[in-house]
Order: structure tokens, then sequence, then C-alpha cells
């Protein structure tokens, strides 16, 4: 009796390991893919500002195409 409660142990036990390696593992690659998201998202962010930056430049332009536009009307 005793004996087959320790291979039940041992059994419980060794599959606790198991799980605990498996999760490990998948820790690992979820800190890889945190990673490799955080870079995409600098990389994205860099984009995004530049674009913005663009964005606001064209409406600086615009507008003072607008205004000449107006005054030019004014005068006429």
């Amino acid at each position: 009796m005793t004996l087959e409660l320790l291979e039940k142990l041992e059994s419980k036990i060794q599959n606790a390991v198991d799980t605990i390696s498996l999760l490990q593992m998948e820790v690992e690659e979820l800190k890889a893919d945190k990673q490799s998201l955080s870079e995409q998202s600098e990389v994205l962010q860099t984009a995004n500002n530049k674009l913005t930056e663009e964005h606001q430049q064209w409406q600086s332009r615009l507008s003072a195409l607008v205004g000449k536009i107006e005054e030019a009307e004014e005068t006429m």
C-alpha cells in the first residue's frame, strides 16, 4: 500500500514539474513577444510623431495660402 501511494505521489510530482516547465517556456515566449511588441510600438510611435509634425506643417502652409487668397480677393 505504501509503495502504491509513493508511486502516485511521484506521478503527481512529475506532472507538476512538467506543468511548471511548460509554463516557464510559455512565460519566456511571452517575454520575447512583449519585447518585440515594445520595439514595434516605439517604431510606430516615431512614425506617428513624424506624420503628426508633417500634418501640422501642411496645415500651416494651407492656412498661409488661404490667407493670401483672401487678401488677394479683398484687394480686387
